[in-house]
Formats: structure tokens, C-alpha cells, sequence
């Protein structure tokens, strides 16, 4: 894939390149639909157009200006008839959509860590860092409203920064899958549908 300015800084960038959501996506080609929740600048889902050549993706974001981003990215890389993106407050816009594989690299800061940011990251939109008091809030909505959204099968792909205890602890019944990364397996969780299914969500 050219590198030419897409620079994603998520580890899920790292697991699909490097073949790491084996076995439970067997073959690229399975991916017929897939989505990028809190896409920002798109940058996940350029690298799932380029892992996935089948799917349609669809890249959701709340914030309009992570969304002109996007487009000016999409658009460089002559994807824009396969990359629908999409203003939406996580699933809102795609109700009753349904999706093979749905990716998240959401907000995942909490409250204190906010506020202890160096002033280079208060660029960001504060809504691209932080999530409530722990950091799991957006990631606590994904959870409880994703099985709507994947097809039989499917498979969910989140990435929560320095939160797994925390996040382990709010959801006992969860058997996540931890996926390896170059710095670790506590970043990034993977959850199948049927998983989702048998523990109540």
C-alpha cells in the first residue's frame, strides 16, 4: 500500500497489515461489508480498503471537521466509491445495517490523563481524546450496541489504550480476545458476534 501521507498511529493498522484478525477472518475475501467507527481521518479505513479489496466500507465520525479530513484522504487514494463516509454519533446513522467486520480506534483518554495532556495534544478536538471519567464511556456504548450491527460470524476490533483492567473489570462476562501487538497484547480486544451473543450483549 503507499504510504504516500496516510500514517496511522492505531495498532489496528499494524494487526490487519500483519495478518493478525486470524483465524476468525479466515480469507480477505469473506469481508463484504465492514466499518470504521470514530473513523477521524480515515485513516483505518483506507487501510481496510487496502486489506479487504471485496468490502465496502463505511467510515462513521461525529466530528465534521474529522470528516473533511477523511474525504481529502479518500479521495487521494481514489477510494471514494468504495469509502462511504458518514456524519454519525457511532451507529446512529447506519441503523439496521449490518457488517462483517467493524473496526474502532475510539476516544479512550480518561478524565485525569486529559488533564495531564502536554500542550501539543490540546490540537486535537477534546472529543477525539477523552471519554468520560475512566475512559471507557464510547467504548461501553460500542459494546452494548455492536451485536446489532454484525452479521452472524462477524467480528468486532477496538482499541483501548492502557485501559484493559479497567475495562476486564466492568465486563466480567466479555471473553476478549487480546490481539499481539509490537507493544503488547493489552491495547487492541477482538470479540465475535456469537461472543456477544452468549454473554447477554
Amino acid at each position: 500500500m503507499d504510504e504516500r501521507t496516510i500514517v496511522p498511529r492505531s495498532f489496528i493498522a499494524e494487526i490487519i497489515r500483519e495478518g493478525g484478525l486470524t483465524p476468525w477472518i479466515e480469507y480477505p475475501e469473506l469481508i463484504h461489508r465492514a466499518m470504521d467507527l470514530c473513523t477521524g481521518s480515515g485513516c483505518l479505513a483506507i487501510v481496510m480498503a487496502d486489506a479487504f479489496p471485496d468490502a465496502a466500507i463505511d467510515a462513521l465520525d461525529l466530528s465534521p471537521d474529522a470528516l473533511d479530513v477523511a474525504e481529502i484522504n479518500v479521495l487521494e487514494y481514489s477510494l471514494g466509491e468504495r469509502i462511504d463516509l458518514m456524519d454519525s454519533d457511532l451507529f446512529s446513522a447506519v441503523e439496521g445495517e449490518l457488517y462483517d467486520l467493524i473496526i474502532s480506534n475510539p476516544p479512550y483518554v480518561d478524565a485525569h490523563s486529559v488533564e495531564e495532556l502536554p500542550p501539543e495534544y490540546l490540537h486535537e478536538p477534546e472529543m477525539a481524546l477523552g471519554s468520560g471519567e475512566d475512559g471507557l464511556d464510547i467504548t461501553r456504548r460500542i459494546l452494548e450496541e455492536a451485536t446489532r450491527f454484525l452479521n452472524p460470524l462477524g467480528v468486532l476490533v477496538v482499541e483501548i489504550g492502557h485501559n484493559r483492567e479497567e475495562l476486564e473489570a466492568s465486563f466480567p462476562e466479555l471473553p476478549f480476545v487480546w490481539l499481539d501487538t509490537e507493544s503488547g497484547d493489552g491495547f487492541v480486544f477482538l470479540l465475535t458476534r456469537e461472543m456477544l451473543v452468549e454473554a447477554g450483549m
